[in-house]
């Protein structure tokens, strides 16, 4: 859904929509989306940035972060979005960036692609590590046999030979 800044000129606009998994492209990443994505907010235009606010909910596929099994996560984010016109963002070498600088972006052009919106706040918004079960044991770093289904015999406790000599300067 595209919104062109003219169009939000005096009063916020709602919007409302679903994106299916192929529209948001998430396929470089660890992410894949289960069903469509649902959108709902609205986006508002003061005198210096336009702010978009609201709410996205789905399901979506993580791969566990120790055995790569996958795991299903709901999605329930709510979220704003700040950008500025070029016209309003000062680059000022003498100034400090504060912390709000942070979280706006600068608009190239003359309209906002809530999907872009969205896509990011997916990505930001999944934990960095997932796991099938707190417990996993995860994936055998010499064998790479699963250890929650199997006990390998592979010997974890054996030294690197390019770090034996740092066992003597005791």
């Amino acid at each position: 859904m595209i919104f062109e800044l003219v169009d939000i000129e005096g009063a916020p606009r709602g919007f409302d929509f679903e994106l299916e998994p192929q529209a948001l492209d998430l396929e470089d990443s660890d992410v894949s989306l289960k069903s469509s994505v649902r959108a709902t907010g609205e986006v508002v235009k003061t005198a210096a940035e336009i702010v978009v606010k609201g709410s996205i909910t789905g399901d979506v596929e993580i791969e566990c972060s120790r055995c790569l099994k996958p795991v299903d996560q709901k999605l329930d984010i709510e979220f704003q979005a700040n950008f500025v016109t070029p016209e309003h963002f000062a680059v000022d070498k003498e100034n400090e960036v504060s912390a709000s600088d942070l979280d706006t972006d600068v608009l190239e052009g003359d309209r906002i692609d809530l999907k872009d919106v969205v896509r990011e706040q997916i990505l930001l918004n999944i934990s960095e590590q997932v796991f099938c079960k707190p417990e996993c044991k995860g994936l055998c770093p010499k064998c790479g046999a699963d250890r929650n289904l199997i006990d390998c015999k592979c010997d974890l406790n054996e030294t690197d030979p390019r770090w034996a000599a740092l066992k003597n300067l005791r």
